[in-house]
């Protein structure tokens, strides 16, 4: 169920920032292969992040807090696909060329400003994504637009970075990375906050998609591109929710999270009614109950006690009933206090974290919360939480409790948030500040000549919209227009419609909708560039194949390698004279008998012939033709 909201009442806004891989044969600061995947690993590396200060002698709120998740980070090395630089055993080579002449090329395409001079900063990042603990990365254009539901979309800044690490698990303090994917280079596309819906949300991130593919120079597949969006409603502050995969998935993550501030507004309500209403107001103590457990028959609570770990019941003074508050859709703020704990204190098994009013059921429950209550010292109008697992771990949970709650006062704490299935988030980590940026001294500037610049606009391919638009004078259904431009077939359809006249509509039916259906059959269609398609394509618009042996034709020139001619050969293909099949036509109708009923009874029997004259004459006679002629002869 959605739950409904006004957004325009709530004053949503929403923008994007959207990642997409390129097209390069080499990283972006090495020279190893890009796009070089692999399952198996030569070696690891072990490593242990710290943060440092900017260049204003700041420690970033982010790198401080990945810093109290003390992880043990390990790397899975393949010498296929990394070197000594991914893992900030050497310097960087000079950034690659190609992928700040594809950047510049999509700012081109969005009409953006072309950065003179183009310089490489450093972006910290401590979840251990990255080795080094930074990522590269460098603006290239800035103060573009997009043509967007009769208006423009903002692009502030376009900028080419190096891709992160894939995570292959995250338990406990242990987090491990794959690190093909590591350095290959992407751009960021980063909108206004424009957006005042989730559909608007789910449109834009289409469109980024689509004008990113339209250069047909980046890469396709499954994590090539990922969007990272931000939202607030009024009242609020930005959230970004990390790694939206779909489109379709945004709408309803981001519709969730505008609930979720709508929420957490209320609850700072509820806060400064009770006289909390600052972060120096929530009072946390925490007490130990592991003896009190000891003997509760949970699985979860043994595990811990036999471990070595402790129980400890933590009391937020005033907050009775708050756990209960609902946040997201289903979700409660008790979720968001396991959000937290999760990724920080590192306890990751279910529950995580429980109050007094969701208190398992077991044999003894009462009596053991009724002592929890008298050792937390818990009153009427306090708050009990039980956290379990390490002793350093429980303790840092506590402080999370109290640091959550404190947050809360204040309504919407500024989170990055991670997309879950279904579309819910869970806290990921702090939003970062610009404190984490700061130069790249390893990396000289690369200056971008009006002359370069030129000579990329010069071979712009047309931008989506263009397409879209003369598409749909051609009668194309959205969907399929979009189907081409996302997989190159625009391309191909343009040029045959180019080199042999035939109508649009056909053309782009026939590649976006039936090549696409012989794919999925196991046809390798995509081995048909722009040539092969038009080979086919003027056999029909000279008349010598029907528009029915089109698929048959370029199925075989795909399969069999064969021309476009031999393989209408091969499938029998060929037109015969009007005359013949017209012959033949009379034959079957002949020996059908003479038409007989009326209504329902002759409509029955028109198709009936039809079907098998269709069929008899095997594509050799115009299926719309033969139809026509039916049809006439039927009511005669």
């Amino acid at each position: 169920m959605i739950e409904p909201l006004d957004y325009e009442a709530v004053g949503f806004m929403s923008g994007l920032e959207v990642h997409q891989q390129l097209l390069t044969a080499h990283k972006l600061f090495c020279r190893c292969p890009g796009g070089l995947y692999t399952r198996e690993h030569d070696g690891e590396v072990l490593r242990h992040m710290r943060p440092t200060l900017s260049e204003l002698g700041e420690y970033d709120g982010t790198a401080l807090m990945e810093f109290k998740t003390k992880k043990e980070i390990i790397y899975l090395l393949n010498h296929l696909n990394v070197c000594t630089y991914e893992m900030d055993d050497t310097p960087p080579f000079l950034v690659n060329q190609e992928a700040i002449d594809i950047a510049i090329e999509l700012c081109l395409m969005m009409h953006m400003d072309i950065i003179d001079e183009v310089h490489i900063a450093r972006k910290q990042y401590l979840d251990g994504s990255i080795p080094t603990g930074f990522q590269r990365t460098a603006i290239v254009g800035v103060n573009g637009w997009l043509p967007f539901k009769g208006r423009r979309l903002a692009v502030t800044h376009v900028s080419v970075e190096e891709d992160s690490c894939r995570e292959v698990s995250d338990k406990g303090h242990r987090i491990v990375w794959r690190t093909d994917r590591l350095g290959m280079p992407l751009t960021e596309t980063v909108t206004a906050p424009d957006l005042r819906t989730p559909g608007e949300v789910r449109a834009a991130i289409v469109l980024c998609g689509l004008t990113a593919r339209s250069t047909r120079r980046v890469r396709t597949g499954i994590g090539a591109s990922r969007q990272d969006v931000n939202v607030s409603v009024r009242g609020g502050s930005r959230v970004e929710i990390k790694g939206v995969p779909r489109a379709p998935l945004a709408a309803r993550l981001v519709h969730n999270e505008a609930v979720r501030q709508c929420n957490l507004l209320r609850l700072r309500s509820e806060l400064r009614r009770r006289g909390l209403s600052a972060p120096d107001a929530i009072r946390v103590t925490a007490a130990d109950v592991s003896d009190i457990w000891s003997g509760a028959d949970l699985g979860f609570i043994r595990r811990a006690l036999q471990s070595g770990g402790r129980v400890h019941a933590v009391r937020v003074s005033g907050a009775a009933g708050l756990a209960q508050h609902p946040t997201q859709p289903d979700t409660t703020f008790l979720d968001e206090l396991s959000g937290r704990i999760r990724v920080i204190a590192c306890l990751d098994e279910a529950p995580i974290v429980f109050s007094g009013a969701d208190f398992p059921q077991f044999q003894g429950r009462n009596q053991v919360l009724d002592r929890v209550r008298r050792r937390a010292d818990v009153g009427a109008s306090d708050e009990v939480f039980i956290v379990f697992g390490p002793e350093d771990d429980v303790r840092t949970a506590a402080e999370e409790i109290r640091l959550r709650f404190a947050d809360a006062t204040a309504g919407v704490p500024k989170e990055t948030r991670q997309a879950l299935p279904g579309g819910y988030t869970t806290f990921e980590r702090i939003l970062p500040g610009p404190d984490r940026m700061y130069p790249d001294t390893d990396s000289p500037p690369t200056r971008v000549t009006a002359e370069r610049v030129a000579a990329i606009r010069a071979g712009l391919k047309p931008p989506p919209w263009t397409r879209l638009e003369r598409y749909a004078g051609w009668r194309v259904p959205a969907e399929t227009s979009e189907f081409l431009i996302r997989r190159g077939g625009a391309d191909i359809v343009d040029a045959v419609v180019e080199s042999t006249g035939v109508d649009g509509l056909t053309a782009a039916v026939e590649i976006g909708q039936r090549a696409k259906a012989l794919a999925r059959r196991g046809v390798p269609v995509g081995r048909l560039g722009a040539a092969e398609w038009a080979a086919v394509f003027d056999l029909y618009a000279s008349g010598r194949i029907a528009r029915e042996a089109i698929a048959a034709v370029a199925s075989r020139v795909a399969a069999d390698g064969l021309t476009a001619e031999a393989a209408a050969s091969a499938e029998g293909a060929w037109l015969a004279p009007r005359e013949l099949w017209l012959r033949e036509l009379r034959e079957l109708v002949a020996g059908a008998g003479a038409a007989t009923g009326v209504g329902d009874a002759a409509a029955r029997r028109l198709r009936w012939l039809t079907g098998r004259a269709v069929r008899a004459l095997k594509g050799r006679a115009p299926a719309r033709e033969v139809a026509a002629w039916l049809a006439a002869e039927a009511g005669r």
